[in-house]
């Protein structure tokens, strides 16, 4: 009976799991970068995000004044500040013109708080924009 029991309890947390296993991301759909210089947009591939899945995104630059930004270096950094580690892979970044460059090779490992740190650098400008991901 027991066993039948913890079965049934089972059964029915795993529809809740599921849902809990997609993103809830940042609503504003436009970031800032932290000394303004920049603003970022971006689109995953998967909607919603979920968890140990390769994807890609692609991400808009532009500058303050709204002009796309080609010519931007980008670093990817981050992880899960609360269980002190970083991504469990390493996204590159290509540029495909106008303001567009394509982050490949992201993979979110486990459930929880993730951050993801793009550092942006244009000419002399350096700034960083931090995506924020609740999965």
């Amino acid at each position: 009976m027991f066993k039948k029991l913890m079965l049934f309890k089972i059964a029915l947390l795993l529809p809740m799991l599921a849902c809990n296993a997609s993103a809830q991301q940042e609503s504003a759909s436009v970031l800032e970068s932290e000394k303004g210089f920049f603003r970022l947009s971006y689109e995953s591939q998967l909607n919603p995000i979920v968890i140990n899945q390769m994807h890609s995104w692609t991400l808009h630059i532009d500058d303050a004044d709204g002009n796309a930004v080609s010519d931007a270096e980008i670093t990817v950094g981050g992880g899960m500040p609360q269980h002190n580690h970083g991504l469990a892979t390493a996204p590159s970044i290509k540029a495909v013109g106008n303001g567009n460059y394509q982050l490949q090779g992201l993979r979110f490992h486990m459930m929880g708080h993730w951050e993801l740190e793009l550092n942006i650098s244009s000419g002399a400008t350096e700034d960083k924009v931090v995506v924020i991901l609740d999965l």
